[in-house]
């Protein structure tokens, strides 16, 4: 930081000169620079930040006295010194009069001081508050630089921040959900209560704020919600570690699906086509372990498991869920060939017993295995919830590892569905809720449905929920509005009244058909997000 005048006037050199603030004006505007002259026009020789020391000269002269201190105004200098007693015995009262008019600080000292001390111990200060900002930028760089070559997680970065600038660090997405936080010390209950309609009515300035990702392609905010009008270091480093979030979430999507585990490389080159012939195929599958079928199902097993915990103990809680799932296969008689992937999501293609496929069983057999698996996996510490997506089954193991694609696609997006209590899910079972649920990660489906209900979402910051669950209900009635007032208990003029307000905050026809769809699959957007 810049030493203000206020603490010039405090420094030993200064107080030597017994100073007497003879015009009044703001004394904690920090000083730039300290510039000697005596020179009775200066306004070209300042850029503005300056204090000015002088004999008093230009101040003797009666023809440019009182263009002086207008002059040093207009230039930008922050305040200015006079030692009396070599050409002025005192300040004149014409000079007292204008600088009190101008709000300029005029500073008289009455024992003669070394200008050069001031100056030098005044720059000394500005020097190295330059270089200690210098210094904390180039902490910040290689912090986050480091941490981003280390595939630092998304709670370490912004821990990181927070440790830096030692106050509670929020990243949320586009629809104000908390991806990750830090609360330095601050219990989760306080700092994330009511979240989503404190970071929608907070005003630009009661939080600093940092936008996380490309230039037009924000996928999050990063947030400290007790840095208000902060200072350019917190800026700086919110700045770094949106960056580092930034290369973080490209570096997951580059990798994702890439580094598989090495039991896993049989299904990596059938999946990438690396294999194509149907018998070296079965002869390496075989090989290892998975006995001939009639038909080959594949599988995908989706884990909700406990955020925060330590990359190692989330590897072995992996390997945990694959023994457990094969271990399970076995016991009912099958045989299968399993994968796991980065983002924990277990790919099986599942072999059953040639008995299963002649008595057209399978249906049955797989609800019998998926709800075993189920059942064993989520008996494992960490695990709270495993969702199991089935692709179309083939009499080619080529075809049926090409089908896990659409297995892994059924088992996240029944994870996100409000009932995932079915033994598995086939593709049938995910229609247009569930599509929803599985793209709205999707920055740009975000901004649609905040775009789509922008006047509703900030009424019901404000009010309260009661429009945003009456468009709700109208659009679950499909717009009826004769089954909407019987659904509601209510008379069907005060029901008209109620959706004509509510046409007036979100801005839309609610008659027009088009209108009411763009609504509908705003509002399921948010509600797979949680609202």
């Amino acid at each position: 930081m810049q030493p203000t005048l206020r603490e010039i006037l405090n420094l030993s050199t200064v107080r030597a000169g017994e100073p007497e603030v003879v015009c009044s004006g703001p004394m904690d505007k920090p000083v730039r620079w300290v510039h000697v002259s005596d020179l009775a026009d200066l306004s070209g020789l300042l850029t503005g930040g300056e204090l000015v020391l002088t004999t008093g000269q230009a101040l003797a002269d009666s023809d440019h006295c009182v263009e002086y201190l207008p002059g040093l105004a207009a230039a930008g200098a922050v305040g200015v010194v006079v030692e009396l007693g070599l050409h002025i015995d005192a300040v004149p009262p014409s000079v007292r009069e204008i600088g009190t008019r101008l709000s300029l600080p005029v500073i008289a000292l009455h024992r003669p001081v070394r200008f050069v001390e001031i100056t030098e111990e005044v720059h000394r200060r500005i020097v190295a508050d330059q270089y200690a900002e210098v210094a904390y930028g180039q902490r910040v760089h290689e912090e986050f630089t480091a941490l981003s070559m280390r595939r630092a997680s998304i709670d370490q970065i912004v821990s990181a921040a927070a440790e830096m600038l030692d106050t509670p660090i929020v990243l949320e997405d586009l629809n104000r959900q908390v991806l990750a936080f830090d609360g330095r010390g601050m219990p989760a209950s306080v700092l994330l209560a009511d979240w989503d309609r404190r970071s929608r009515l907070t005003a630009a300035g009661a939080w600093t704020a940092c936008p996380v990702g490309p230039y037009r392609e924000e996928w999050g905010r990063l947030i400290g919600p007790q840095l208000a009008d902060a200072d350019a270091r917190a800026v700086m480093t919110m700045e770094r570690a949106a960056q580092a979030l930034a290369l973080h979430r490209m570096a997951e999507q580059n990798r994702s699906s890439l580094e598989l585990r090495a039991q896993s490389g049989l299904v990596d080159d059938l999946r990438r086509g690396r294999i194509v012939d149907e018998g070296e195929a079965t002869a390496r599958a075989h090989a290892l372990g998975l006995r001939p079928a009639l038909t080959y199902v594949p599988l995908a097993a989706r884990l909700r498991e406990v955020v925060g915990a330590d990359q190692v103990v989330i590897q072995q809680r992996r390997a945990r869920t694959l023994d457990a799932i094969m271990h399970t296969v076995r016991a009912a008689g099958h045989t299968g060939l399993a994968a796991t992937r980065d983002d924990g999501q277990i790919d099986l293609v599942l072999a059953p017993q040639r008995t299963t496929a002649q008595s057209g069983a399978l249906d049955s057999v797989l609800d019998e295995l998926c709800s075993g698996i189920r059942r064993t996996v989520k008996r494992l510490d960490g695990v709270g919830e495993c969702v199991i997506g089935v692709g179309p089954e083939s009499s080619r193991l080529v075809d049926a590892v090409g089908g896990l694609r659409e297995a892994g696609h059924v088992a996240e997006v029944a994870m996100s569905m409000p009932l995932r209590d079915k033994a598995f899910h086939r593709a049938a079972d995910v229609r247009l809720r569930g599509l929803l649920s599985l793209i709205r990660a999707d920055s740009r489906v975000q901004a649609f449905a905040e775009t789509e209900l922008a006047g509703l979402l900030a009424h019901r910051a404000k009010h309260g929920d009661e429009f945003f669950d009456l468009l709700r209900s109208f659009l679950d009635a499909g717009g009826n509005k004769a089954e909407l007032a019987r659904t509601l208990h209510m008379s069907r003029p005060t029901l008209y009244s109620r959706l004509e307000a509510l046409e007036r905050i979100v801005g839309l026809d609610l008659d027009d058909a088009e209108s009411r769809t763009s609504l509908h699959v705003a509002m399921l957007i948010l509600q797979a997000a949680g609202e």
